[in-house]
């Protein structure tokens, strides 16, 4: 069902890559401004492509591309490829390291209701529309989006880590995670990974906007275009691919902070709760994460001085009036979206993805920063997701709310690009790359 490409991969120049970790930059949707700052003083750093600093991004991005490729900043491989790309991570509280293993490639776009490419999370329109303009003026994918396939056999690793017996170059990120890079240019290899992916439906794990970008990018093409074929490159998405039957697969909880409420007061919070949850106090709020775990429908509440371990009343599921399947219905995420923040804030589920009044935090101690010091009223404390969970919400059609997921580690951007140009989307080695 999947279509997926080997490509001839633009990457920074053999000098400039010595200092690899000088180019590397975070997504654009989790750089924070501080981060921005420091990363924009480095001239060749890619968060110029990504997330660009003027006040007209897209054509500077674009201007910027022009002049890398002129003078050889970037340089194009000449033999298709799939980009391995191997992150060594350990996580709070434990020793162990963890590996995530994947491969970048090309895909072809699909929409939604096509069922290839399934989304667990609604978009924001203005976000993509970013995205389209950034690809519309530089035709270039700068950093891959984090798609998930299943393989139970787990054929598709050993050649991934063959190929990592000689990597080309690894790096330390903004997350302290030890980021290793390869390159499989066999075409028999590549041919049998692409038939493995052939069978698969791909979930999207991280970058709803920037595929939202290549799609509706796509569209515009195909309507301009009474030629269409469906081999042009505009129909084609950089993507960063992971097996979801990996131990290593993380997903971590991204916490809920609100503030600005007008006339609010921790005693009237609490008094609103009581109709739908049992409230029990905590003495000591770091122990909030511990205390909700294995807990259906348990969160943990910062507000003023205090925390809480809130836990929906069972009886009270059936009052969900939102139009979802009995597995949505009964997610924590939907309990806390529906029960909190439409019925009790009285934001309706439609205009959640944008309130102002919301922001989402991974970081625990953030969270309880922000409400100690009065950044914030209260803070809503989320356990972490299953891969299962996120299976079942995308094959179900519908999806999660806003941030309902935070895949760890993030994938970086400027190890590879990606080209829909025309001539750069195509190598005289391409015949060697039969479809499967």
């Amino acid at each position: 069902m999947a279509d997926i490409r080997a490509f001839a991969g633009w990457r920074y120049n053999s000098e400039l890559i010595q200092q690899i970790d000088q180019l590397t930059s975070p997504l654009f949707d989790v750089v924070s401004d501080k981060q921005r700052a420091a990363l924009y003083t480095r001239e060749y750093n890619s968060i110029h492509l990504s997330v660009p600093s003027e006040n007209n991004p897209a054509a500077a991005a674009k201007q910027r591309l022009d002049s890398w490729k002129e003078r050889e900043v970037l340089a194009q491989d000449r033999l298709p490829a799939i980009y391995v790309y191997y992150e060594y991570f350990s996580l709070p509280g434990s020793s162990k390291e963890y590996c995530r293993k994947g491969f970048i490639c090309n895909i072809r776009v699909h929409d939604y209701d096509e069922k290839v490419i399934l989304r667990h999370e609604s978009t924001m329109p203005y976000s993509v529309r970013d995205r389209l303009e950034l690809i519309d003026q530089t035709k270039l994918n700068v950093s891959p989006t984090h798609g998930l396939y299943t393989d139970e056999s787990r054929e598709i690793e050993k050649y991934l880590d063959e190929s990592m017996e000689c990597p080309l170059y690894e790096s330390e990120d903004y997350q302290g995670v030890r980021d290793v890079f390869a390159v499989i240019q066999d075409a028999k290899i590549i041919n049998r990974i692409r038939e493995i992916i052939k069978e698969k439906q791909i979930i999207l794990a991280d970058g709803h906007h920037r595929y939202g970008g290549s799609l509706a990018y796509m569209k515009e093409q195909i309507a301009q275009n009474p030629n269409h074929t469906g081999e042009e490159a505009y129909n084609f998405h950089m993507m960063f691919l992971t097996n979801t039957e990996s131990e290593d697969l993380r997903i971590l909880p991204t916490h809920r902070v609100v503030k600005d409420l007008p006339n609010f007061s921790e005693e009237w919070l609490l008094e609103q709760l009581q109709e739908d949850f049992i409230i029990k106090p905590v003495e000591n709020a770091p122990d909030v994460n511990e205390i909700i775990l294995g807990k259906k429908w348990a969160f943990g509440l910062l507000v003023g001085d205090n925390a809480y371990k809130i836990r929906l009343k069972p009886e009270n599921i059936e009052k969900i009036t939102w139009n979802f399947p009995k597995e949505i219905k009964e997610l924590d995420l939907t309990v806390m979206h529906y029960f909190l923040f439409e019925k009790i804030l009285g934001i309706p589920g439609s205009k959640q993805v944008n309130a102002r009044n919301i922001t989402f935090q991974r970081n625990f101690t953030t969270c309880l920063k922000d409400i100690v010091t009065g950044e914030a009223q209260f803070a809503v404390i989320t356990k972490d997701i299953s891969i299962e969970t996120v299976k079942e919400v995308c094959y179900s059609g519908y999806t999660m709310p806003q941030k309902s997921t935070y895949f760890y580690p993030k994938v970086i951007s400027g190890f590879v690009f990606s080209s829909i140009e025309e001539d750069e989307f195509r190598t005289p080695f391409d015949t060697c790359l039969q479809q499967p």
